[in-house]
């Protein structure tokens, strides 16, 4: 069930095309007034050119078209009953035409619109991505932690098999992870011992104040937040039942969590040296199931191995 969930909400919009198409199709045959029939499939193509860009507009346009045509085909009367052949086929062949122009330009729209939108976002990233940088360039124990739980989580989600622009997201939440640590001490942040639990509270709070932090820009990085604001949550506390845990926590959290993890343990700190890659990856997998989700281990382990095969 938790599976289908799944699929449909990652492929809500093209879900919904089908559904549309599917009950445009049942039209054709029961009702009587084609020209009605025909303005139905106008809702796929807008809904395809709107949410998924021209190209799947187009594509849309053309199997609409097919549909009609091997409907008349396949049952000449309902199309031509009483009527001149000529006028009907003209019918049909400008609606087609229409059909793909409004498909070319809600999709043109669409992509446009998308270029826009992810100009805006790279600019915020780049700039967000230098404050996360000037805050780890004071400390040379976590210089360059940012970039490298960035690449393994975003490593890991592509050995999930998780879908580009998901991907991409997850890639940007581990480089702005720790974004919110611009408003904690400098002096918390380079202790040279383990930090006090008053210490450690301020600490933790930087996930909030990240996400703070990232509201701020408005929606462009809405997807980001999430995943900001819950990558220090356990996939399962002690009160809860098994997988309840992930109710709250998005899968993107889940993974920096992970790539987070390993990072801190193989680095060194003022008051331990790092762990041997190996050596963290069993710690991880010593934690799987209470402090993280057994999907995302699973393909750390993959990712991980493949690092310390490579190296």
């Amino acid at each position: 069930m938790e599976t289908v969930k799944r699929f449909i909400t990652m492929h809500f919009e093209k879900v919904l095309i089908i559904i549309i198409l599917i009950a445009a199709f049942i039209g054709t045959y029961l009702i009587e007034e084609k020209s009605i029939v025909l303005n139905f499939y106008y809702l796929p193509v807008l809904t395809a050119g709107y949410f998924l860009g021209r190209r799947m507009g187009v594509l849309t346009a053309i199997f609409s078209i097919l549909v009609v045509v091997i409907s008349t085909l396949f049952f000449p009367e309902a199309f031509f009953r009483s009527r001149d052949v000529f006028y009907t086929l003209g019918q049909l062949f400008s609606w087609g035409g229409f059909l793909i122009l409004v498909s070319v330009a809600v999709g043109t729209l669409y992509e446009q619109n998308e270029r826009r939108l992810q100009d805006l976002k790279n600019a915020y990233i780049g700039v967000l991505e230098i404050l996360s940088k000037y805050l780890e360039s004071t400390d040379r124990y976590t210089k360059g932690h940012s970039v490298r739980v960035s690449e393994v989580a975003m490593e890991i989600a592509i050995a999930m098999e998780l879908p580009r622009a998901e991907v991409e997201n997850v890639r940007v939440a581990g480089l702005l992870h720790d974004i919110g640590k611009i408003e904690v001490s400098g002096d918390i942040l380079r202790k040279a011992a383990e930090l006090s639990s008053e210490e450690r509270e301020l600490m933790d709070e930087h996930t909030v104040k990240g996400a703070y932090l990232l509201t701020s820009v408005g929606s462009v990085l809405k997807e980001v937040v999430p995943m900001v604001v819950s990558h220090h949550k356990y996939f399962m506390s002690g009160t809860e039942d098994a997988g309840n845990g992930t109710k709250n926590i998005p899968l993107g959290a889940r993974i920096i969590a992970v790539a987070d993890a390993f990072d801190a343990m193989t680095t060194d700190r003022p008051y331990r040296k790092g762990m041997p890659p190996w050596q963290a990856l069993e710690e991880i997998v010593k934690n799987t199931g209470r402090q993280f989700d057994p999907e995302v281990v699973e393909a750390s382990k993959r990712v991980i191995r493949a690092k310390l095969e490579n190296a």
